[in-house]
């Protein structure tokens, strides 16, 4: 037993050391001192993916967490999956982890929100997914389902916490009626949260079942970061924002998911190419194909799109709708640009975005539409910054 202990002081130490070496970024996920104890005599479910990582030699906080004989009962995997190849919309299936044989459930497909069942052998649920500062990033809404589910089964829930990559505070807020798995919560495109300040926010406002403070929550804060500070993915978030560059533009460009534009999935540079399969959108060229770790299946495969290559592009800070709007005048087809209307009001949590664009209004007009409800949200949003 002495043993076991002295082992497992000497492995918080050596990730202590290397996650505080040069004055880098500390998440949540490694400062292991802190949370630990939580977690000590407990079964434990994780929504964890690929991103989920400890240290510079980015170890799997699953196998980080076995090796201090913490009982892991299983895994809750998101879009994507949990080791984070999954195109996006295609369902994940239950199953075991190949390397630990630990159980994986499914939040993605039919079961999006955990049943009593699953959260039986659970004692606390641990989250550890990088987010992208974007309502629309369906990690956030994994995260608000598991909340509610923990806070109706009476399950504690401690969330590690990460940087956000996209510290922006902007677009419109969600409205009720358009809530989706792309939108649950009545926050901006760009909230301007990390994933720990958004659980307090989804507590503290009564988001859940409209009770404040409805989850046992525990938030680990990390240290070495700050609101207002830049940083640089470890790795990518998902299969199709590979670099900094794709995350900064992802908020921007992911309204032409409900057009006939592409966003250049199937090329190695999706959400910073535009295009489609007409000369008038553009002089720069490229074919969607086929990518493994990209998309499997991207639209308009095989046929050339034509359009804007944004990829050394420096001048978007925060969420933009000029491309959008550059693109739709340049189609000429007024409302059928929206090959998904309903689509599109669900990414921008409203309707009013497009029948502005539909009336021919600027993007200043349409920006200042929703500046008043922007304001509101920073305020109530500062109760709950930790940086």
């Amino acid at each position: 037993m002495q043993a076991r202990s002295f082992l497992i002081l000497l492995f918080l130490f050596a990730t202590f050391f290397s996650a505080h070496a040069g004055g880098k970024v500390t998440t949540g996920a490694e400062r292991i001192e802190q949370y630990l104890p939580l977690l000590q005599g407990k079964r434990v479910g994780m929504v964890v993916n690929h991103t989920s990582i400890v240290g510079m030699e980015q170890t799997h906080l699953l196998d980080t967490l076995l090796k201090l004989n913490v009982q892991i009962v299983k895994v809750f995997a998101p879009e994507h999956g949990f080791r984070g190849n999954a195109d996006a919309g295609e369902t994940v299936k239950d199953g075991k982890d190949s390397r630990t044989g630990t159980p994986i459930v499914s939040l993605y497909g039919n079961n999006k929100k955990p049943t009593a069942a699953q959260l039986k052998d659970v004692d606390v649920v641990l989250f550890d997914i990088q987010d992208v500062g974007a309502r629309f990033y369906t990690y956030i809404s994994t995260m608000y389902y598991m909340m509610e589910a923990c806070a109706e089964n009476k399950k504690e829930v401690i969330v590690l916490d990460r940087p956000n990559p996209c510290d922006y505070v902007d677009g419109p807020i969600l409205k009720p009626g358009y809530k989706s798995f792309v939108g649950m919560l009545p926050i901006p495109v760009l909230h301007g949260c990390t994933i720990g300040e958004l659980a307090q926010m989804i507590n503290g406002e009564g988001w859940i079942a409209n009770k404040k403070n409805a989850c046992s929550l525990k938030v680990i804060p990390m240290t070495g970061w700050k609101h207002g500070e830049p940083y640089s993915l470890p790795i990518k978030p998902s299969p199709n924002l590979p670099n900094d560059q794709s995350i900064r533009l992802y908020a921007s460009l992911c309204p032409f998911e409900a057009t006939c534009v592409s966003v250049g999935r199937g090329t190695t540079s999706p959400f910073q190419v535009l295009g489609a399969p007409n000369k008038k959108y553009g002089s720069f060229a490229f074919t969607p194909r086929s990518l493994p770790g990209f998309d499997k299946n991207p639209m308009h495969k095989g046929i050339a799109c034509y359009g804007e290559d944004l990829r050394n592009t420096t001048d978007v800070n925060g969420f933009t709708l000029r491309y959008f709007l550059r693109f739709y005048r340049l189609s000429g087809e007024g409302a059928a640009f929206f090959s998904r209307p309903r689509w599109f009001d669900l990414l921008m949590g409203t309707d009013s975005v497009r029948k502005a664009i539909l009336k021919g209004e600027s993007e200043e007009t349409i920006r200042n539409s929703w500046q008043k409800e922007l304001q509101a949200y920073r305020e109530m949003r500062a109760k709950y910054l930790l940086y």
